[in-house]
């Protein structure tokens, strides 16, 4: 069998992650042992990231309801059983935004979700 070098895998896969690490300060982005630990480490970072970004936005979605909801004389778990019982399937996004650009449609939900309580 014909004898095979690995030198241009090498260099590609060399590239691949250098180009991942440009813009990172120093010599992350130019020599490739500490490339490849600065990319797999913020490989890291984004992955956690993803989990976290959508724990981030239901607390804000609650803080943003539990405010409202305070508005009109209620707090936030008080409402959310209310609304439950009431039969309000509206999710915690659309609550937080109906909270935010209809301050009187939400008043008219926490009316509904008192009414069931």
């Amino acid at each position: 069998m014909a004898r095979v070098k690995g030198a241009m895998m090498t260099r590609k896969r060399r590239n691949k992650t250098l180009k991942l690490a440009k813009g990172y300060f120093g010599a992350k982005s130019k020599h490739f042992k500490m490339a490849k630990q600065a990319v797999m480490k913020s490989g890291q970072y984004a992955y956690i990231g993803r989990k976290q970004r959508k724990r981030d936005f239901r607390q804000l979605w609650i803080t943003r309801i539990s405010a409202a909801a305070k508005l009109n004389g209620m707090n936030y778990s008080t409402f959310m059983n209310g609304c439950k019982k009431a039969g309000i399937t509206l999710n915690r996004k659309m609550l937080s935004e109906i909270a935010i650009h209809d301050a009187e449609g939400f008043a008219a939900i926490v009316a509904q979700a008192k009414a069931a309580l």
